[in-house]
Protein backbone atom coordinates (compact mmCIF):
# COMPACT_ATOMS: atom_id res chain seq x y z
CA UNK A 1 0.00 0.00 0.00
CA UNK A 2 1.69 3.24 -1.12
CA UNK A 3 1.52 6.28 1.14
CA UNK A 4 0.29 8.59 -1.63
CA UNK A 5 -1.41 8.00 -4.98
CA UNK A 6 -1.69 10.69 -7.62
CA UNK A 7 -4.58 10.29 -10.10
CA UNK A 8 -4.35 12.27 -13.33
CA UNK A 9 -6.75 12.11 -16.32
CA UNK A 10 -4.73 12.56 -19.51
CA UNK A 11 -6.05 14.03 -22.76
CA UNK A 12 -3.84 15.35 -25.56
CA UNK A 13 -0.86 15.82 -23.22
CA UNK A 14 2.07 14.19 -25.04
CA UNK A 15 4.34 17.22 -24.65
CA UNK A 16 3.79 17.88 -20.97
CA UNK A 17 3.81 14.30 -19.60
CA UNK A 18 7.61 13.98 -19.22
CA UNK A 19 7.81 17.35 -17.44
CA UNK A 20 4.79 16.46 -15.31
CA UNK A 21 6.43 13.20 -14.23
CA UNK A 22 9.72 14.85 -13.25
CA UNK A 23 8.03 17.59 -11.24
CA UNK A 24 5.71 15.10 -9.55
CA UNK A 25 8.61 12.83 -8.65
CA UNK A 26 10.56 15.65 -7.01
CA UNK A 27 7.52 16.91 -5.13
CA UNK A 28 6.37 13.51 -3.87
CA UNK A 29 9.84 12.41 -2.77
CA UNK A 30 9.80 15.29 -0.30
CA UNK A 31 7.00 13.42 1.51
CA UNK A 32 7.76 9.75 0.82
CA UNK A 33 9.50 7.37 -1.58
CA UNK A 34 6.46 5.10 -1.50
CA UNK A 35 4.01 6.63 -3.97
CA UNK A 36 2.24 5.81 -7.22
CA UNK A 37 1.22 7.94 -10.18
CA UNK A 38 -1.84 6.72 -12.08
CA UNK A 39 -2.23 8.25 -15.54
CA UNK A 40 -5.60 7.59 -17.21
CA UNK A 41 -5.36 8.19 -20.96
CA UNK A 42 -8.72 9.24 -22.41
CA UNK A 43 -8.03 8.49 -26.08
CA UNK A 44 -6.97 11.95 -27.18
CA UNK A 45 -5.51 10.67 -30.46
CA UNK A 46 -1.88 11.71 -29.82
CA UNK A 47 1.16 9.87 -28.43
CA UNK A 48 0.16 10.21 -24.78
CA UNK A 49 -0.27 6.46 -24.27
CA UNK A 50 3.13 5.65 -25.80
CA UNK A 51 4.76 8.15 -23.45
CA UNK A 52 2.90 6.66 -20.47
CA UNK A 53 4.26 3.23 -21.44
CA UNK A 54 7.80 4.64 -21.56
CA UNK A 55 7.40 6.26 -18.14
CA UNK A 56 5.98 3.04 -16.67
CA UNK A 57 8.99 1.06 -17.95
CA UNK A 58 11.33 3.66 -16.51
CA UNK A 59 9.61 3.84 -13.09
CA UNK A 60 7.38 1.07 -11.70
CA UNK A 61 5.58 3.66 -9.58
CA UNK A 62 3.99 5.03 -12.76
CA UNK A 63 0.84 3.14 -13.75
CA UNK A 64 -1.16 3.69 -16.89
CA UNK A 65 -4.76 3.03 -17.87
CA UNK A 66 -6.07 3.55 -21.40
CA UNK A 67 -9.79 3.79 -22.15
CA UNK A 68 -11.37 2.07 -25.14
CA UNK A 69 -12.69 5.45 -26.30
CA UNK A 70 -13.04 9.00 -25.04
CA UNK A 71 -15.26 8.94 -21.94
CA UNK A 72 -14.43 12.32 -20.40
CA UNK A 73 -12.36 13.86 -17.63
CA UNK A 74 -14.58 12.93 -14.69
CA UNK A 75 -14.75 9.30 -15.79
CA UNK A 76 -10.96 9.28 -16.01
CA UNK A 77 -10.78 10.50 -12.42
CA UNK A 78 -13.24 7.77 -11.41
CA UNK A 79 -11.14 5.07 -13.08
CA UNK A 80 -8.00 6.29 -11.33
CA UNK A 81 -9.71 6.36 -7.95
CA UNK A 82 -11.12 2.87 -8.53
CA UNK A 83 -7.62 1.45 -8.95
CA UNK A 84 -5.42 3.52 -6.66
CA UNK A 85 -4.10 2.13 -3.37
CA UNK A 86 -2.64 5.08 -1.49
CA UNK A 87 -3.54 6.07 2.04
CA UNK A 88 -3.83 9.59 0.65
CA UNK A 89 -4.88 10.35 -2.92
CA UNK A 90 -4.15 13.49 -4.92
CA UNK A 91 -6.28 14.33 -7.95
CA UNK A 92 -5.00 16.88 -10.44
CA UNK A 93 -5.11 17.81 -14.13
CA UNK A 94 -2.32 17.04 -16.57
CA UNK A 95 -1.80 20.53 -18.05
CA UNK A 96 0.50 21.75 -15.21
CA UNK A 97 -1.72 24.71 -14.43
CA UNK A 98 -1.96 23.22 -10.96
CA UNK A 99 1.69 23.04 -9.84
CA UNK A 100 2.80 19.65 -8.44
CA UNK A 101 5.07 21.54 -6.03
CA UNK A 102 1.95 22.37 -3.98
CA UNK A 103 1.30 18.71 -3.10
CA UNK A 104 3.48 18.82 0.07
CA UNK A 105 1.42 21.78 1.30
CA UNK A 106 -1.82 19.90 0.62
CA UNK A 107 -0.48 16.87 2.47
CA UNK A 108 0.71 18.95 5.43
CA UNK A 109 -2.70 20.63 5.72
CA UNK A 110 -4.45 17.24 5.60
CA UNK A 111 -2.37 16.06 8.56
CA UNK A 112 -4.10 18.68 10.70
CA UNK A 113 -7.19 16.44 10.73
CA UNK A 114 -8.95 17.02 7.41
CA UNK A 115 -10.20 14.31 5.05
CA UNK A 116 -10.21 16.65 2.04
CA UNK A 117 -7.95 19.60 1.27
CA UNK A 118 -8.64 21.51 -1.93
CA UNK A 119 -6.37 23.90 -3.78
CA UNK A 120 -8.04 27.26 -4.27
CA UNK A 121 -6.71 29.13 -7.26
CA UNK A 122 -5.81 32.76 -7.27
CA UNK A 123 -6.24 34.64 -10.52
CA UNK A 124 -6.88 32.03 -13.20
CA UNK A 125 -4.40 31.97 -16.07
CA UNK A 126 -7.02 31.62 -18.78
CA UNK A 127 -8.48 33.79 -21.58
CA UNK A 128 -11.26 36.19 -20.52
CA UNK A 129 -13.91 34.22 -22.43
CA UNK A 130 -12.88 30.99 -20.67
CA UNK A 131 -13.04 32.69 -17.26
CA UNK A 132 -16.47 34.14 -18.12
CA UNK A 133 -17.92 30.78 -19.22
CA UNK A 134 -16.52 29.08 -16.11
CA UNK A 135 -18.02 31.80 -13.90
CA UNK A 136 -21.41 31.37 -15.59
CA UNK A 137 -21.19 27.59 -15.21
CA UNK A 138 -20.67 27.74 -11.44
CA UNK A 139 -23.32 30.43 -10.98
CA UNK A 140 -25.92 28.35 -12.83
CA UNK A 141 -24.77 25.15 -11.11
CA UNK A 142 -25.00 26.64 -7.61
CA UNK A 143 -28.41 28.20 -8.31
CA UNK A 144 -30.05 25.00 -9.50
CA UNK A 145 -28.30 22.54 -7.19
CA UNK A 146 -28.43 24.82 -4.13
CA UNK A 147 -24.82 23.90 -3.34
CA UNK A 148 -22.13 26.46 -2.57
CA UNK A 149 -19.45 25.12 -4.88
CA UNK A 150 -16.46 27.47 -5.07
CA UNK A 151 -15.69 28.38 -8.68
CA UNK A 152 -12.05 29.03 -7.75
CA UNK A 153 -11.61 25.37 -6.86
CA UNK A 154 -10.81 22.84 -9.58
CA UNK A 155 -9.99 19.15 -9.39
CA UNK A 156 -6.67 19.65 -7.58
CA UNK A 157 -7.02 18.26 -4.04
CA UNK A 158 -5.88 15.57 -1.63
CA UNK A 159 -8.26 13.06 -0.04
CA UNK A 160 -8.03 10.35 2.59
CA UNK A 161 -8.57 6.68 1.81
CA UNK A 162 -11.95 6.87 3.58
CA UNK A 163 -13.18 9.56 1.17
CA UNK A 164 -11.91 7.66 -1.89
CA UNK A 165 -13.56 4.40 -0.85
CA UNK A 166 -16.90 6.12 -0.28
CA UNK A 167 -16.60 8.00 -3.57
CA UNK A 168 -16.11 4.70 -5.40
CA UNK A 169 -19.40 3.41 -4.02
CA UNK A 170 -21.29 6.06 -6.01
CA UNK A 171 -21.73 4.68 -9.53
CA UNK A 172 -24.24 7.05 -11.13
CA UNK A 173 -23.69 7.71 -14.82
CA UNK A 174 -23.64 11.50 -14.56
CA UNK A 175 -20.30 12.34 -12.96
CA UNK A 176 -19.11 15.61 -11.51
CA UNK A 177 -16.12 14.88 -9.32
CA UNK A 178 -16.05 18.08 -7.27
CA UNK A 179 -19.79 18.06 -6.66
CA UNK A 180 -19.76 14.46 -5.44
CA UNK A 181 -16.92 15.17 -3.00
CA UNK A 182 -18.72 18.25 -1.65
CA UNK A 183 -21.96 16.29 -1.28
CA UNK A 184 -20.21 13.67 0.88
CA UNK A 185 -19.54 16.30 3.53
CA UNK A 186 -16.28 15.04 5.04
CA UNK A 187 -14.19 17.58 6.99
CA UNK A 188 -12.54 19.80 4.40
CA UNK A 189 -10.12 22.71 4.21
CA UNK A 190 -8.47 24.73 1.46
CA UNK A 191 -5.17 26.37 0.70
CA UNK A 192 -4.46 29.16 -1.78
CA UNK A 193 -2.16 28.35 -4.67
CA UNK A 194 -0.84 30.19 -7.70
CA UNK A 195 -2.60 29.11 -10.89
CA UNK A 196 -0.01 28.76 -13.65
CA UNK A 197 -0.32 29.02 -17.42
CA UNK A 198 -0.91 25.89 -19.48
CA UNK A 199 2.30 24.13 -20.40
CA UNK A 200 1.14 23.75 -24.01
CA UNK A 201 -2.04 23.71 -26.10
CA UNK A 202 -5.39 25.11 -25.06
CA UNK A 203 -8.34 23.95 -23.02
CA UNK A 204 -10.71 21.50 -24.72
CA UNK A 205 -13.63 22.74 -22.60
CA UNK A 206 -15.57 24.84 -25.10
CA UNK A 207 -18.71 26.78 -24.19
CA UNK A 208 -20.82 23.97 -25.68
CA UNK A 209 -19.05 21.36 -23.52
CA UNK A 210 -19.43 23.52 -20.42
CA UNK A 211 -23.13 23.96 -21.17
CA UNK A 212 -23.57 20.18 -21.56
CA UNK A 213 -21.64 19.58 -18.33
CA UNK A 214 -23.78 22.16 -16.55
CA UNK A 215 -27.07 20.67 -17.77
CA UNK A 216 -25.99 17.11 -16.95
CA UNK A 217 -24.82 17.99 -13.46
CA UNK A 218 -27.95 20.04 -12.74
CA UNK A 219 -30.12 17.09 -13.73
CA UNK A 220 -27.95 14.73 -11.67
CA UNK A 221 -27.95 16.88 -8.52
CA UNK A 222 -31.27 18.67 -8.48
CA UNK A 223 -34.97 18.51 -9.35
CA UNK A 224 -35.21 22.29 -9.17
CA UNK A 225 -36.03 22.70 -12.91
CA UNK A 226 -39.11 20.53 -12.34
CA UNK A 227 -40.13 22.57 -9.30
CA UNK A 228 -39.61 25.81 -11.21
CA UNK A 229 -41.80 24.55 -14.06
CA UNK A 230 -44.61 23.88 -11.53
CA UNK A 231 -44.26 27.41 -10.15
CA UNK A 232 -44.31 28.82 -13.68
CA UNK A 233 -47.50 26.88 -14.43
CA UNK A 234 -49.20 28.22 -11.31
CA UNK A 235 -48.06 31.76 -12.15
CA UNK A 236 -49.45 31.60 -15.69
CA UNK A 237 -52.72 30.06 -14.45
CA UNK A 238 -53.11 32.80 -11.81
CA UNK A 239 -52.43 35.61 -14.27
CA UNK A 240 -54.86 34.08 -16.78
CA UNK A 241 -57.56 33.77 -14.10
CA UNK A 242 -57.12 37.40 -13.02
CA UNK A 243 -57.20 38.59 -16.62
CA UNK A 244 -60.37 36.58 -17.21
CA UNK A 245 -62.03 38.30 -14.22
CA UNK A 246 -60.93 41.68 -15.60
CA UNK A 247 -62.53 40.96 -18.98
CA UNK A 248 -65.75 39.72 -17.34
CA UNK A 249 -66.03 42.84 -15.14
CA UNK A 250 -65.52 45.14 -18.12
CA UNK A 251 -68.20 43.29 -20.08
CA UNK A 252 -70.79 43.24 -17.24
CA UNK A 253 -70.36 46.78 -15.93
CA UNK A 254 -69.15 48.72 -18.97
CA UNK A 255 -70.49 46.69 -21.86
CA UNK A 256 -67.04 46.44 -23.44
CA UNK A 257 -67.00 43.70 -26.11
CA UNK A 258 -64.44 40.91 -25.83
CA UNK A 259 -61.84 41.66 -28.51
CA UNK A 260 -58.24 40.81 -29.21
CA UNK A 261 -57.80 38.08 -31.82
CA UNK A 262 -54.07 38.83 -32.10
CA UNK A 263 -53.51 38.71 -28.35
CA UNK A 264 -55.44 35.41 -28.19
CA UNK A 265 -53.22 33.80 -30.83
CA UNK A 266 -50.04 35.11 -29.17
CA UNK A 267 -51.21 33.73 -25.82
CA UNK A 268 -51.92 30.32 -27.34
CA UNK A 269 -48.47 30.16 -28.94
CA UNK A 270 -46.85 31.33 -25.70
CA UNK A 271 -48.61 28.70 -23.61
CA UNK A 272 -47.86 26.07 -26.25
CA UNK A 273 -44.16 26.92 -26.06
CA UNK A 274 -44.18 26.75 -22.26
CA UNK A 275 -45.86 23.33 -22.37
CA UNK A 276 -43.33 22.02 -24.88
CA UNK A 277 -40.43 23.29 -22.73
CA UNK A 278 -41.85 21.60 -19.61
CA UNK A 279 -42.40 18.35 -21.51
CA UNK A 280 -38.82 18.60 -22.76
CA UNK A 281 -37.51 18.97 -19.20
CA UNK A 282 -39.55 15.94 -18.12
CA UNK A 283 -38.23 14.02 -21.13
CA UNK A 284 -34.63 14.78 -20.20
CA UNK A 285 -35.14 13.54 -16.65
CA UNK A 286 -36.84 10.39 -17.94
CA UNK A 287 -34.03 9.84 -20.44
CA UNK A 288 -31.35 10.12 -17.76
CA UNK A 289 -33.34 7.76 -15.54
CA UNK A 290 -33.46 5.32 -18.44
CA UNK A 291 -29.68 5.58 -18.81
CA UNK A 292 -29.22 4.78 -15.13
CA UNK A 293 -31.42 1.70 -15.32
CA UNK A 294 -29.19 0.18 -18.01
CA UNK A 295 -26.44 -0.31 -15.42
CA UNK A 296 -23.70 0.01 -18.01
CA UNK A 297 -20.11 0.35 -16.77
CA UNK A 298 -18.91 3.90 -16.32
CA UNK A 299 -15.89 3.29 -18.55
CA UNK A 300 -14.17 0.53 -20.53
CA UNK A 301 -10.45 -0.15 -20.31
CA UNK A 302 -8.41 -1.16 -23.35
CA UNK A 303 -4.85 -1.32 -21.99
CA UNK A 304 -3.06 -1.06 -18.66
CA UNK A 305 0.53 -1.20 -17.46
CA UNK A 306 -0.41 -3.16 -14.32
CA UNK A 307 -2.87 -5.79 -13.15
CA UNK A 308 -6.21 -4.21 -12.42
CA UNK A 309 -7.97 -5.06 -9.20
CA UNK A 310 -11.62 -5.97 -9.35
CA UNK A 311 -13.36 -3.24 -7.42
CA UNK A 312 -15.64 -4.68 -4.78
CA UNK A 313 -18.66 -2.73 -3.64
CA UNK A 314 -18.38 -2.84 0.09
CA UNK A 315 -19.36 -0.86 3.15
CA UNK A 316 -16.60 1.34 4.45
CA UNK A 317 -16.19 1.65 8.20
CA UNK A 318 -15.09 5.04 9.42
CA UNK A 319 -12.41 4.96 12.12
CA UNK A 320 -14.17 7.84 13.87
CA UNK A 321 -17.72 6.45 13.98
CA UNK A 322 -19.63 3.27 14.67
CA UNK A 323 -21.14 3.17 11.18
Amino acid sequence: MPDISVVIPVYKAEKCLPVLYERLKKSLEIITQDFEIILVEDCGGDRSWEIILELAKKDSRVKGIQFSRNFGQHYGITAGLDHCDGDWVVVMDCDLQDPPEEIPRLYAKAQEGYDVVVARRGKRQAPPLKRLTSWLFYKVFNYFTELQYDGQVGNFRIMSRLVVENFCLMREQLRFFGGLIDWMGFPAASIDICHEKRFEGKSTYTFAKLWKLASDTIIAYSDKPLRLSIKLGFLIATLSFLYGIYILVRFLFYGSPVTGWSSLIVSLYFLGGIIIIILGILGIYLGKTFDETKKRPLYLIRNTTFNLKQYEFRKVKSPNTNI
